[in-house]
């Protein structure tokens, strides 16, 4: 199975929803994981509430870590704007989509961040050949 990953800081926004919008529209054909460096409490409600506009649930989906396991075989490691020193090399080829992060924005701001991560991670499924089920 081909696996990706997706890693921020806090694995409480971005990364969630990459892994989200992902794991939906590879319908199967790839899987991916999300995780942080300094995982969160809980994924912020702000993205909880944009992502279930979409039929998206991330109520009860918690932050990960981010482990060495995690990283080996991956096809391809996706970062998402970290810190200069925040987020790990991945001994995978690697993308940062440079994206702000959605701690303490609004609504409005969040369904910015949302959409624009939906639009990198169907550009990314069709990069792999993957038609992305929408």
């Amino acid at each position: 199975m081909r696996r990706l990953l997706f890693i921020c800081v806090h694995n409480s926004g971005r990364s969630k929803m990459a892994e989200a919008f992902f794991n939906r529209y590879a319908g199967g054909q790839a899987i991916a994981e999300s995780a942080g460096t300094e995982p969160g409490e809980a994924v912020n409600p702000v993205v909880v509430e944009a992502m279930k506009e979409l039929d998206f649930d991330l109520a009860n989906n918690l932050p990960r870590a981010l482990t060495f396991e995690m990283t080996q075989g991956v096809e391809k490691a996706v970062t998402m704007g970290c810190m200069q020193g925040a987020c790990p090399v991945v001994n995978a080829p690697h993308e940062d989509w440079a994206l702000p992060d959605p701690k303490d924005k609004d609504i409005s701001e969040v369904r910015r961040i949302r959409d624009e991560i939906k639009k990198r991670v169907v550009a990314l499924l069709e990069g792999m050949g993957i038609t992305p089920r929408l």
